[in-house]
């Protein structure tokens, strides 16, 4: 999989990014001096860049990690070892769902790169649910992505040397105290980094001197610290997935590392709860609206329970742990993680609405007033999820609160 292009870094551009992808069996020798290349990053850390054929229009893309943040500067340095974590994370999941992650045709560390399979023909989860689109199998294939990758990467599973290598490979320190900092400490504290209207200040601030809240996050923030139970995407959020009326990809395991197990599925309900807040203002026909909101929490209550019901036929075929079999013990786990799912939820909606990194579903609402009334429900929301985790024993009551903000 791995071969050597370059002996040193340097970062791509449109021209020397084809020094990648000549040598390559993907095209024929007849496209080697045919074709077109586009810079297509949007994202805050890599340079990303589609390749395609004139001729067959065959296409790939390229994605390479820079030694910085690129949305901040070389100010914000970051490891190119994210590029190999996200390479290996693609192809682990590869083995246990190959069809809702992107091929991954090529990978060279030294470069920092790795070449994928093109999905011009998907589009952004988080775009197409804000223009009002609906995925039938969204909830189906994320429950079993997020269950397939957690149980076989789980100590229920594995060869405790072989989930103890495997927590090694997948260190993955610096992006993950980007998330120790933007989902866990700098929201809840007066820091810099945190980014809201001034109208939000009273709201912010009740969050901030909320002790009962505060011990709750502290809690949470311990577990993501400690906890090496799954191998985790790290940032299963509507920005991450690829879809189309009968494909889902999940991409950019970037932050991929062994976390608690209901991170993922929490960041994934917390950002269909931030769009299902925001469809009050973005549908055009209250009839539409309703549709699209009561998908959403279909998908919030489906996806739950495909992730359960799956991890738990693997659990009863495949669980290799002593105590497998002993009543009660999946249960407690299977508890335990949908409970701290729902705090996680929370720490992600109040992130989302006033960290560093927002989402385009609150803050593309084009009237400001409207923008601040469901940012403020926003944060009553999160803050809720975080203080309520234990109260809150099934998924049906967890949409429940959501539809009630």
């Amino acid at each position: 999989m791995s071969v050597q292009v370059k002996p040193t870094y340097e970062p791509l551009n449109e021209l020397t990014v084809l020094d990648v992808v000549k040598p390559l069996a993907f095209f024929e020798a007849s496209e080697q001096n045919q074709f077109q290349v586009r810079e297509i990053g949007d994202g805050n850390l890599n340079l990303v860049f589609h390749i395609e054929s004139a001729l067959s229009k065959k296409a790939v893309i390229v994605k390479q990690a820079l030694p910085y943040a690129k949305v901040v500067g070389e100010s914000w340095p970051l490891t190119l070892d994210r590029a190999r974590i996200e390479s290996d994370a693609l192809l682990k999941e590869a083995e246990s769902v190959p069809h809702l992650v992107p091929k991954v045709l090529f990978s060279d560390s030294a470069l920092a790169v790795t070449v994928m399979e093109d999905l011009s023909d998907h589009i952004i989860l988080r775009k197409g649910l804000i223009e009002g689109q609906i995925y039938p199998n969204l909830a189906d294939d994320i429950g079993t992505f997020a269950a397939k990758t957690a149980f076989y990467s789980s100590d229920f599973y594995l060869h405790p040397f072989e989930k103890k290598e495997q927590v090694r490979k997948f260190s993955n320190p610096e992006l993950c105290k980007i998330t120790e900092d933007l989902v866990f400490t700098d929201p809840f504290f007066n820091n810099d980094t945190n980014d809201f209207p001034a109208e939000l200040q009273p709201d912010v601030e009740r969050i901030w001197n909320d002790k009962e809240l505060l011990k709750e996050v502290a809690q949470l923030r311990l577990s993501f610290l400690t906890k090496a139970e799954v191998l985790l995407h790290g940032d299963l959020h509507s920005g991450s997935i690829f879809v189309k009326s009968d494909s889902t990809k999940v991409i950019d395991p970037e932050f991929a590392f062994y976390g608690p197990a209901g991170f993922d599925i929490a960041h994934f309900i917390a950002n269909l709860a931030l769009n299902h807040l925001s469809q009050n203002a973005h549908a055009k026909e209250p009839f539409h609206r309703e549709t699209l909101q009561t998908y959403l929490l279909q998908t919030i209550e489906k996806t739950w329970e495909t992730y359960r019901d799956t991890f738990t036929a693997l659990w009863n075929e495949k669980a290799t742990d002593p105590f497998a079999k002993i009543d009660g013990v999946l249960e407690n786990f299977l508890k335990k993680t949908f409970q701290e799912a729902i705090g996680f939820a929370g720490c992600e909606i109040i992130r989302r609405t006033i960290g560093l990194a927002h989402v385009a579903d609150l803050d593309s609402i084009p009237q400001k007033e409207v923008e601040l009334f469901y940012k403020k429900t926003a944060l009553a929301l999160g803050a809720k999820l975080i203080k309520n985790q234990r109260k809150i024993t099934n998924i049906t009551e967890l949409t429940d609160w959501i539809r009630g903000a």
